[in-house]
């Protein structure tokens, strides 16, 4: 049910009053943070047509959404008591948004940091060869198989659904526990049964006739494959506090396992010699001490979590059964296990691509796959995250236009944000990779490689957001079928594509290739997830999100030719490693300004949440 408020008088006679609405009486209050909004009808004599209108017409609210208070179901009548009549118990106030997102943004960037801080000292560590692709490879066997068991429905459907469970008598404390115990059951079974097939795992993703050593990565496979336990407690107990609107110990448990991460592959640089990739065992040392010290961190970011929890008043117990509701998720769960299965055939032949290649291939794309997800993480995965609750909210509610102005929203502020930083990660692409990863056993030739698989996928951190963001609003709608048919057409369009790769590709280029595809391949997911919305919900205010883009690209494209022109005054007498960083810096410094501050010329208002709460930050530094 949209929000009704009141309308100015048009002269059309004596129109009833509307009922006053509980946030309609907290609007007329001096707000008490200047980050509160005040929700306020649309500001009289300002057209619908109005290329920057003062009250956005997507949700009839300030353009600064971020600062809207996400609202729980509210409990009782919704029109103000008459007198003598007990007025219903107020609602808890929730976070603003603003803040949620905020604080998340921070811990997301530190997160992120220090994530990829342990994998450039993982490269000085053990080099960028065949020891640290098979690490690479086992590491990412626990986050496939977790995803094959849950991982994706936890992530998609589980909040939705425990904000829906909420309105229950008990507050969804049942559905919790029972969601809870039969998590917990199915991870346990799981982890055991693939830490036994760890072989198996391995013949999957390392092709043999590359350099790739197989016995190598099944080693680190039976150190890092118990992960997957705790990866799934993590993830549930995070649903589980998102639902609750408590975004910040899920936010900076990461930072903790990076840390734990970081300590163990120091340990592992200064312990004496190299591993041996000729004759593998599960007790060389370096191998034994990565694997434990890596898994070590996984354990202490799910454990992180319990504290939290039991603050906020649940207490888990032991509860078997299956009801409607725990029905209503299996059936969300086929749909999304057909998403990851679906997904993961893809990413099984992408590694068996990049293994066929020259040594270091896995290395590079993962690595470069890292720099290419970190704007996102930062503002992407922060803002999604904090607005997950809303859209399921509205979607429970049967608001579709609420949901569509959420959307729109989200897609404007993450174009605004990531379309100038994609611009100038295409320019600084070849410094960054020189510039970072050539120190300890790094070399520059395949540093460089790796520099470029990043410039020349960097175009599609914008198309990467919204596919992002299109399935949470699918799931929201608690429709798990369309991104699982989404997902099987970017897979039909990837997998030939990979395999034309070594083909008409030398091996040190086959990861340009691969992140090329993978690049591709969101921007077909983006435009198919945009139609289907489309075909769903009826209009979407494109037209809004599109000139956003153009002015948003307008912008970049002139931040990138000042970068251009800022890097040719660097001279090559600097060398590889230092004139990479001069440039990286200059032409980094140079392209964010000249693209933000056209922006900022051309009033796109969709940059005020962003450039006010910088300003205050500011201030109060």
């Amino acid at each position: 049910m949209g929000l009704l408020l009141p309308r100015p008088d048009r002269g059309r006679g004596t129109r009833r009053p509307a009922p006053v609405r509980p946030w309609q009486e907290e609007a007329q209050q001096p707000p008490r943070d200047p980050e509160a909004t005040r929700f306020i009808p649309r500001t009289a004599g300002v057209p619908m047509n109005s290329r920057w209108p003062v009250a956005d017409p997507d949700v009839m609210r300030p353009y600064d959404a971020l600062a809207t208070q996400v609202m729980p179901a509210l409990k009782g009548p919704l029109v103000k008591p008459r007198p003598g009549e007990e007025a219903p118990e107020a609602p808890a106030k929730a976070p603003s948004l603003a803040k949620a997102s905020g604080r998340m943004a921070i811990a997301s960037l530190i997160s992120r940091i220090t994530g990829f801080l342990w994998k450039l000292l993982l490269v000085g560590a053990i080099g960028q060869g065949i020891a640290n692709d098979s690490f690479n490879v086992a590491n990412t066997m626990p986050n496939i198989i977790f995803e094959l068991l849950m991982g994706g429905v936890l992530a998609s459907v589980v909040v939705p659904l425990l904000v829906r469970s909420q309105d229950d008598p008990d507050g969804g404390t049942a559905y919790t526990q029972r969601l809870i115990t039969v998590a917990f059951v199915l991870l346990l079974v799981g982890t055991i049964v693939a830490v036994i097939a760890a072989p198996a795992f391995t013949s999957l993703y390392v092709d043999s006739s590359g350099k790739a050593s197989a016995d190598l990565t099944t080693a680190f496979a039976y150190l890092l494959l118990p992960e997957i336990f705790f990866y799934g407690v993590f993830a549930l107990l995070s649903a589980v506090l998102n639902a609750k609107q408590i975004f910040g110990p899920t936010a900076w448990a990461p930072v903790i396992n990076n840390l734990v991460v970081i300590f163990t592959i120091l340990v592992v640089w200064v312990m004496p010699g190299d591993i041996d990739t000729g004759h593998v065992s599960i007790t060389d040392p370096k191998v034994l001490t990565l694997g434990i010290g890596v898994t070590g961190g996984i354990v202490a970011q799910a454990l992180l979590l319990i504290p939290p929890l039991l603050r906020s008043g649940f207490r888990f117990k032991w509860r078997w059964g299956i009801d409607k509701q725990m029905k209503e998720f299996g059936g969300l769960a086929l749909w999304i296990l057909g998403y990851v299965a679906v997904s993961q055939v893809g990413y099984t032949i992408n590694t068996r691509v990049l293994t066929s290649g020259s040594p270091g291939g896995v290395t590079a794309y993962s690595n470069a796959w890292l720099l290419f997800q970190l704007p996102y993480g930062v503002i992407g995965v922060s803002l999604l995250t904090a607005i997950m609750p809303r859209m399921s909210r509205a979607a429970a509610d049967g608001d579709h236009k609420k949901l569509i102005g959420d959307l729109s929203y989200a897609s404007r502020m993450s174009t605004v944000l990531l379309v100038p930083i994609s611009a100038v990660m295409t320019v600084v692409g070849g410094s960054i990779g020189i510039a970072l990863f050539t120190f300890g056993k790094g070399t520059v030739e395949t540093a460089e490689r790796l520099g470029d698989a990043l410039a020349i996928s960097a175009f599609a951190l914008l198309p990467y957001a919204l596919v992002m963001l299109q399935m949470r609003v699918f799931y929201a709608m608690k429709d798990a079928r369309t991104p699982t048919l989404i997902m099987i057409v970017m897979t039909l369009v990837k997998v030939p594509l990979l395999y034309l790769c070594p083909v008409l590709l030398s091996p040190d280029n086959v990861v340009l290739g691969v992140m090329m595809v993978n690049a591709l391949t969101f921007v077909v997911g983006a435009i198919l997830g945009q139609v289907w919305l489309w075909v769903t919900l009826g209009n979407l205010r494109s037209k809004r999100v599109i000139g956003v883009i153009l002015f948003t690209v307008v912008a970049s494209a002139l931040g990138v030719g000042a970068a251009w022109v800022a890097g040719q005054i660097v001279p090559d007498a600097f060398g590889p490693k230092l004139g990479a960083w001069a440039k990286l810096l200059l032409q980094s410094i140079v392209g964010i300004v000249v693209s933000f501050g056209v922006l900022m010329a051309l009033k796109v208002e969709e940059l005020k949440p962003a450039t006010s709460r910088f300003t205050r930050l500011i201030k109060r530094g």
